[in-house]
């Protein structure tokens, strides 16, 4: 899984009238739980643009004016609701021999038979939520799609892997072809064998 790393203030004053001079001066205020000890810090709110405002889902290095480094994720963002700007991020501090849950992008491989012939993909699941190792998860989750036809579906056992645990239930659709007006039913039957012998013409009769 990727990592970002962002470079952080800890602070020590957490009060209201701390919090808001923080956001006041374009900062934005942060906890890491997890560890130890709760720690406190902030950071410039542009530094949080590549892990808040994408799809993708990566590991976080909090590099403190200490000297201090933590590895963590993203748990919880708070916005404004009128501005959107971010007002709190909470974070999970992540150890090697300890695994997290984190939900995981999934994206689709392959062209489905089911598609090109007029079925629509639709979507239950874009994100799969698992349990692992940080190092050993993937950035995505992948699902070939290229078996599908018009009616079938990928469940999350089709993307299921030693290295981490699905967390849902093995019934779980991800996607599925589903039929539409413009949709033809999918043909099975293999073509005829390339210069097969024609079958005999009778004899023609006696006049």
């Amino acid at each position: 899984m990727k990592s970002l790393t962002i470079n952080a203030s800890q602070r020590e004053s957490v009060g209201k009238k701390a919090t808001k001079a923080l956001r006041n001066a374009g900062q934005v205020p942060c906890v890491i739980y997890g560890g130890d000890t709760i720690v406190h810090f902030a950071a410039p709110e542009i530094a949080f643009k590549n892990l808040v405002y994408t799809p993708d889902v990566h590991t976080v290095v909090i590099a403190l004016d200490n000297g201090t480094k933590i590895n963590a994720i993203l748990q919880d963002i708070q916005f404004h609701p009128v501005t959107d700007r971010i007002l709190h991020i909470d974070f999970i501090q992540i150890f090697d021999d300890k695994p997290i849950t984190i939900a995981l992008p999934f994206k689709t491989t392959g062209n489905s038979k089911g598609v090109r012939n007029g079925g629509v993909l639709r979507f239950n699941l874009r994100r799969i939520t698992v349990k692992g190792l940080a190092s050993k998860l993937p950035d995505v989750l992948e699902g070939d799609i290229t078996d599908l036809k018009i009616g079938n579906k990928l469940y999350v056992t089709d993307v299921a892997s030693e290295d981490f645990t699905i967390l849902h239930p093995e019934n779980t659709v991800i996607c599925m072809v589903k039929t539409s007006r413009t949709a033809v039913e999918d043909d099975d039957e293999e073509e005829e064998t390339e210069g097969e012998a024609p079958a005999a013409e009778a004899p023609a009769a006696e006049a």
